[in-house]
C-alpha cells in the first residue's frame, strides 16, 4: 500500500492546488490535471485502468477505504473532515477524490464513431450527452469551440464515469470535423427523415447543436443524412440531451 501523507495545513501548496481544480472549471486546461470526486467517479476511472496522480481521503473515511484504492495511487495523502468541505466543489462534500493528469494526445480520430458538440452550452446536457455516447458504442466525442468545459466539474459529474471510457477533443473549429472522415447526421425538422425509417450508417458522427440555435449552417453543409424524431405528444423540440439518447440509441440499434 501507498504510505499515506497526512496533511493539516489549510494552505498546503496541494490544498491550494486542489481548490482551484475543484472549484475552477477550466483550471484543468492550464494545469494538465483534474479533480474528480465521490466513490462513485473515483471508482469508475480505477474500472477504465487511469492511475491517480493523487488519491485524497477525509480522515473519517480513510480507515473504510478499499485498500486496493491507495495501492493504485502513485501518492496518497489524508486531510481532516473540514478541509476536504473546503476544497470539495460540491454542496454535499465527498470524502474521497482522485487528482487525474489527463492525456496529451488530443488529435482526432478518423474512422470512428462520433459525437461531435456544436456549442451545447449546458453542463448538464453536455455530461448526459457523454454519458448516452459511452453507453451506445460512440468512442470519440469532438467538442467545438463554446462548448462547455468536457472536463469542467459539472460536466465531469454528469457523465457520471463516461468520460474514462471516451476519446475526447476539445476546443477545436468546424473544421476539424473533415478529419473525421466518417457521414455526419444530424436532427432536423424541416428536412429529415423521420428517425425510424432512416439507413443510418456506421460508423458516422452526430452533430448535437445548441441548446437555442440548433446546429451551425457550416455544419448543416456538410452532413449528409438529416434525421428527424417523431413526437407525437405534439412538442415543438426536444431537449439535446434527449435528442442525442434517442440517436445514439438508433445508431446502436442499426448497427
Amino acid at each position: 500500500m501507498t504510505q499515506a501523507t497526512f496533511i493539516q495545513s489549510r494552505d498546503n501548496p496541494l490544498l491550494k492546488e486542489l481548490r482551484k481544480l475543484a472549484q475552477d472549471n477550466t483550471a484543468y486546461r492550464h494545469t494538465g490535471r483534474v479533480w474528480v470526486e465521490g466513490d462513485h467517479l473515483c471508482s469508475a476511472a480505477l474500472a477504465r485502468g487511469v492511475q491517480p496522480a493523487v488519491a485524497v481521503y477525509s480522515e473519517s473515511f480513510w480507515p473504510l477505504a478499499p485498500a486496493q484504492w491507495a495501492e493504485r495511487a502513485i501518492k496518497t495523502v489524508v486531510i481532516p473532515d473540514v478541509l476536504f468541505r473546503d476544497i470539495s466543489g460540491l454542496e454535499s462534500p465527498a470524502k474521497v477524490g482522485f487528482v487525474l493528469q489527463l492525456p496529451a494526445e488530443h488529435s482526432v480520430q478518423a474512422g470512428v464513431a462520433t459525437v461531435v458538440l456544436d456549442r451545447v452550452q449546458d453542463a448538464g446536457n453536455v455530461g448526459s450527452i457523454l454519458r448516452s455516447a459511452a453507453a451506445f458504442g460512440f468512442v470519440q466525442v469532438l467538442a467545438l469551440k463554446g462548448t462547455a468545459a468536457l472536463w469542467g466539474g459539472k460536466v465531469v459529474r454528469a457523465g457520471m464515469g463516461a468520460h474514462f471510457g471516451l476519446h475526447l477533443v476539445e476546443g477545436v473549429d468546424a473544421s476539424a470535423v473533415a478529419a473525421l472522415q466518417v457521414p455526419l447526421v444530424v436532427t432536423s425538422s424541416h428536412q429529415g427523415v423521420s428517425l425510424p425509417d432512416l439507413q443510418l450508417p456506421h460508423p458516422c458522427a452526430w452533430v448535437m447543436g445548441h441548446e437555442g440555435q440548433g446546429v451551425s449552417d457550416s455544419l448543416m453543409a456538410q452532413a449528409r443524412y438529416f434525421a428527424s424524431i417523431p413526437q407525437p405528444g405534439g412538442e415543438e423540440s426536444l431537449n439535446v440531451a434527449a435528442a442525442a439518447a434517442i440517436c445514439l440509441y438508433a445508431s446502436s440499434l442499426a448497427r
